[in-house]
């Protein structure tokens, strides 16, 4: 019995998979790094960042002042550190919000920050603190 025409396509498939097989497996023994010394294997990097084969050239060195890099985020002026504003709202619980003159940001605060006792609409002045949920104001004082 003979075979069919898509029998015969496969078998030849498969006979052209083989040849590019072993065309590859000549080209990876004719071209393989193994047995180079490490001055063969070694690159370098330029001036520009690109890889080179070549050594660099050490008379051409440019120096670098230490002072002028520059290591981690930006400077941060340093903000004033008595900040004021006014009580905006203030709950019997003892909690309340303060809004900055300056940014007008709402700032949480409790009375246990508070040097006298405050209510709405009290112009005070505190210092604003990082807290777990937020910035929060402390040392707060009534400003007269």
């Amino acid at each position: 019995m003979a075979d069919s025409f898509s029998k015969k396509e496969n078998f030849k498939k498969k006979i052209q998979k083989q040849k590019e097989k072993a065309l590859k497996r000549e080209e990876r023994k004719t071209s393989n790094n193994k047995g180079k010394s490490l001055d063969d294997m070694l690159m370098y990097v330029d001036a520009n960042g690109q890889l080179t084969s070549t050594p660099p050239d050490h008379a051409e060195k440019e120096e670098i002042n230490i002072d002028d890099i520059q290591l981690g985020a930006a400077p941060i002026e340093a903000e004033e550190i008595r900040k004021t504003g006014i009580i905006t709202f203030f709950s019997e619980k003892g909690y309340g919000f303060i809004t900055e003159d300056k940014s007008k940001e709402n700032i949480f605060f409790h009375s246990n920050n508070c040097a006298e006792p405050v209510k709405k609409g009290n112009k005070v002045s505190y210092e604003k603190e990082k807290s777990p949920k937020g910035f929060s104001a402390v040392d707060i004082q009534l400003v007269k």
